[in-house]
């Protein structure tokens, strides 16, 4: 049977494809205050700008590939059983080939409706405005988990975190909660990856390696490692 791997993903392993990260020193997202474009308040003082700030998003997502540690996350599900728990809203992980993806904090290529949550729909092209509207009416928004919103892909994520033979995590400062949280659920005896060009504070964690790399050197380095561990011993 193959060895469950979980990792945990965060803007630091799309960063090297070309996209920003969250945000920049002085709080700023592309130009924007984050609570304008990425809170319940900010829709509803100004959908207009929430819808184009996404639109943007989308179409440089358009524009961007997978880059090695994304490649090597897909690669290394010929011999593990893989989950992906990203932060991250775009499609890389989807682009590279992984197969199993919890999107924790929504998907950048969905909509969904403001009426019933539980409308979502694919999106085919980058743009969705003002007059886009679900099938029972109601006004389209990004299929994205706003600050001070509830995280529905938490619990999911969670039971893959308890089941972890091998938990990583690459590209996360290890700061936005509740994500963070997770490296606090695999098994005591399971294996702990970190790579991040800076090794975030966790606090004791049994059996932690941490690898201070970007995240495509980082990643190669883990897989080659879990390979030659439970593959080729």
């Amino acid at each position: 049977m193959k060895k469950k791997l979980i990792v945990l993903t965060g803007a630091g392993i799309s960063a090297e494809s070309g996209i920003a990260t969250f945000r920049d020193s002085n709080g700023l997202w592309e130009g924007h205050n984050v609570m304008d474009v990425a809170s319940p308040e900010g829709w509803r003082k100004n959908k207009e700008v929430v819808l184009e700030f996404y639109n943007q998003r989308r179409k440089q997502a358009l524009s961007v590939h997978p880059n090695p540690a994304h490649l090597a996350l897909a690669e290394l599900e010929k011999h593990f059983d893989v989950t992906i728990i990203t932060q991250n809203v775009d499609n890389l992980h989807e682009k590279a080939g992984s197969s199993n993806i919890i999107h924790l904090h929504g998907e950048l290529f969905k909509s969904q409706s403001t009426f019933d949550p539980s409308l979502i729909y694919e999106m085919d092209q980058w743009q969705l405005n003002i007059g886009n509207k679900c099938e029972k009416g109601s006004q389209l928004r990004p299929f994205i988990v706003w600050f001070g919103e509830m995280v529905p892909m938490m619990e999911p994520a969670i039971v893959a975190a308890q089941q972890a033979d091998v938990f990583a995590v690459i590209g996360t400062s290890l700061q936005v909660y509740p994500a963070a949280g997770l490296i606090q659920y695999p098994p005591s005896e399971s294996l702990k990856y970190i790579i991040d060009v800076k090794i975030p504070q966790t606090g004791y964690i049994n059996n932690l390696k941490a690898i201070e790399a970007t995240a495509s050197e980082g990643t190669q380095i883990m897989a080659r490692e879990l390979i030659d561990k439970y593959v080729y011993q």
